[in-house]
């Protein structure tokens, strides 16, 4: 049963149920590997320890600008002045959170790379197929025939703070919190991220799917030698990557590369959506940076509350 309670000090009510045991029980498993995520001085490394914090944050885009094709990376010259300008248009435009809530690692261009997208060669998101561009196309005229939002049902699951993109599956640089924490048993990894503070919990033990549909997909993985790969399909038509649909089908790959980093690709097909497949490749390095609590209510009350006053007050002028 989900019981509601108000905390001292704050007017918005917290839930405590089935979420809050799931991270209860998630935060218990992290203080009890912490023991073992640092290896003792001059031990070898083992490439399935993946244990620890990480870091994801990076300014390189998904896709490639158009003014760089065919430019797999830039020079230190081309790099500074990208920088320049993505941190002056974010200052201007970016409504989210200031400055002050930026990562200091999205500042920059990881290795002066042009796009995260490794495949296709172009750096870009393949040609949508014929039925997505037709389906897109009536969401955009359902939104502007819609006009302002006046069912919590119709804003985004970021916007009732339910799910970001950057959190994934897959994990995507964004502006903010892009840390994440691996915490590896012998029959499942954790995969604890810093933005909504979702714990992923993957099996390892061949056990079959349930074929149950879920927002985040439902997730098995084995060991590939050194590689952690991830499959997960049996999404719902409620996220999406890309404008992708439930028939997404995804493949991580986690590979320790070194003592601080792990390569981190992933594969996205969705036939009904892309002409073809598409990759991505970025590293994730380790960071002695602490993972904080995303204090954004469950359903965003306040903010929700506000954006829906607003659209009634829209609605109501002549």
């Amino acid at each position: 049963m989900t019981k509601w309670y108000s905390t001292p000090g704050r007017s918005e009510p917290r839930r405590e149920g089935s979420k809050l045991t799931v991270m209860r029980w998630v935060a218990g498993l992290i203080v009890a590997t912490a023991a073992v995520v640092a290896a003792p001085s001059g031990a070898s490394l083992d490439p399935r320890d993946l244990d620890g914090t990480w870091t994801y944050a990076t300014m390189t885009p998904l896709e490639r600008p158009q003014e760089y094709a065919g430019k797999e990376r830039l020079s230190p010259e081309e790099a500074a002045a990208f920088e320049q300008r993505t941190n002056a248009r974010q200052a201007a435009t970016n409504n989210t959170a200031g400055p002050d809530w930026w990562d200091p690692g999205t500042r920059t261009l990881l290795d002066r790379r042009t796009s995260l997208i490794v495949d296709p060669a172009n750096g870009r998101l393949p040609a949508l197929t014929a039925e997505a561009q037709a389906r897109a196309a009536a969401r955009a005229q359902a939104r502007r025939d819609r006009g302002p939002s006046t069912n919590v049902e119709d804003l985004a699951t970021n916007e009732r703070c339910l799910l970001w993109a950057t959190a994934g599956p897959p994990m995507l640089p964004g502006v903010y919190n892009n840390n994440v924490r691996f915490v590896v048993t012998h029959d499942a990894v954790v995969i604890f991220n810093e933005m909504i503070h979702d714990a992923r919990i993957v099996p390892l033990d061949g056990r079959r799917r349930t074929g149950i549909r879920r927002w985040q997909g439902e997730s098995l993985g084995h060991w590939d030698g050194s590689t952690l790969v991830i499959e997960t399909i049996n999404f719902t038509d409620k996220t999406s990557v890309r404008g992708s649909d439930e028939r997404l089908h995804l493949i991580e790959r986690l590979t320790r590369t070194d003592a601080d980093t792990i390569s981190y690709r992933f594969t996205i097909e969705d036939p009904t959506v892309w002409s073809a497949p598409w990759s991505v490749e970025f590293p994730l390095r380790k960071t002695t940076d602490r993972i904080f609590e995303y204090a954004c209510h469950e359903g965003n009350f306040r903010s929700v509350e506000g954006i829906l006053r607003a659209s009634m007050v829209q609605l109501s002028k002549p």
